[in-house]
């Protein structure tokens, strides 16, 4: 019988010249693979370079979040993109983390979409499909993160790219699957216990409560934290070690 196993990612890299956001070593000894800005949300040339070092320290797997070229808004707010401009934003931006990975001897492992650009690729089949080319053609053996069930997972699956379902330790869930819009005062999961009975429920069940009251299946591949929650290392350790008290392996995807 196979162990039942579930990757662990948080966003990190999310600093910008002078502003520091996140505790990133904080939370890297909790997980097993990383999403590092790339510079357009957050991040800079010296935190990626600085955050890939720190991921190759603790031996987690590395991946490119790229997001909407929005550091005011930290990627969170809808811009009307196109298509064309959804690849050639995610294009540029893996390409820029993947160098960052070359450089130190590392090989890009996985592209998780950013904020309003992972919600917005999650329903829209044309941004999903433009994403999945864009990572397609830049490194095809890499891993594509998304949301579970979403457009973004068929338009990988599609281009025959390997896909890893997400779902979420701290968000709370609408009825059709999709993430609690963060303007709704209850899109976060502040507190520990909540969140860790929600992780155990989505990995070993497959199920986890909508907002509306109603249970939706869902698949959990890889479960994500937000490194800018300053609750985030007291979160990541606290659900890691209810995985492990169950049985689970903590381990990033295979490529």
């Amino acid at each position: 019988m196979n162990r039942l196993s579930v990757d662990l990612n948080c966003d990190l890299g999310e600093s910008f010249g002078s502003y520091s956001i996140g505790n990133d070593a904080a939370i890297l000894p909790f997980v097993s693979s990383v999403n590092i800005a790339c510079g357009f949300h957050a991040g800079d040339p010296a935190v990626m370079r600085k955050t890939v070092q720190l991921a190759l320290e603790q031996q987690v797997a590395i991946g490119a979040h790229p997001g909407l070229p929005d550091l005011v808004g930290f990627g969170r707010r809808n811009m009307a993109i196109s298509a064309t401009e959804a690849f050639e934003m995610v294009v540029y931006q893996v390409g820029a983390l993947a160098a960052f990975a070359k450089a130190a001897g590392a090989t890009l492992h996985h592209v998780k979409p950013h904020g309003s650009l992972y919600n917005m690729a999650a329903t829209s089949s044309s941004l999903s499909e433009a994403i999945a080319e864009a990572v397609y053609k830049v490194q095809p053996e890499a891993l594509l993160y998304g949301l579970a069930g979403s457009q973004l997972i068929k338009a990988g699956n599609k281009l025959g790219l390997r896909t890893v379902n997400e779902v979420f330790a701290d968000r709370t869930y609408q009825q059709d699957g999709t993430l609690t819009p963060r303007t709704s005062p209850y899109a976060l999961l502040k507190e520990e216990s909540l969140a860790t009975h929600q992780v155990l429920r989505m990995v070993k069940a497959g199920k986890v409560m909508s907002q509306q009251g109603l249970e939706i299946a869902i698949i959990a591949d890889t479960v994500c934290l937000h490194g800018d929650n300053p609750h985030a290392p007291a979160f990541a350790k606290s659900i890691r070690q209810a995985l492990q008290q169950q049985g689970i392996l903590i381990q990033a995807p295979h490529t």
